[in-house]
């Protein structure tokens, strides 16, 4: 279960930072409903292609961690880092499914949206996962 659950969650979170990269050097498909809108559908922030590659290295840095802490990759990290990384990574995502309550998460109140349709019903539900097997996995070690 252990080794699933580290290879799913890694899986995920690479791919997402694929993902980020492409859109970073300038990828344009699927960028669209990805961007929180307000209901006249202008977008609430303009994440630039810088933006872009640091959330692609944050994504990449959580896979490489999930894969170091369930030792799939052997490389010692800090005490801290390491007992309190999944905890983080759980903490960031579940924050993130709950949402902000304007645009972002379950509890949003713009939900009608081509983001908000799309935030519903892939997006905080795929950051709830993340974070469901962050626990896990930390409950699991």
């Amino acid at each position: 279960m252990k080794y699933f659950a580290s290879l799913l969650l890694s899986l995920i979170l690479l791919f997402l930072g694929l993902i980020h990269i492409y859109w970073g050097f300038g990828g344009k498909s699927g960028m669209v409903p990805t961007v929180p809108t307000k209901a006249n559908n202008k977008p609430v922030i303009k994440p630039g292609a810088i933006d872009c590659l640091v959330v692609a290295i944050v994504l990449i840095a959580f896979a490489a961690f999930v894969l170091i802490k369930t030792g799939f990759i052997l490389f010692r990290l800090p005490n801290r880092i390491s007992d309190y990384g999944l905890w983080g990574i759980a903490g960031l995502f579940l924050l993130r499914a709950i949402g902000e309550f304007k645009y972002v998460g379950f509890f949003k109140k713009i939900k009608t949206t081509r983001f908000g349709l799309t935030d519903t019903k892939y997006y905080s539900p795929l950051c709830l996962l993340i974070g469901l097997l962050s626990i896990i996995l930390e409950l699991l070690n």
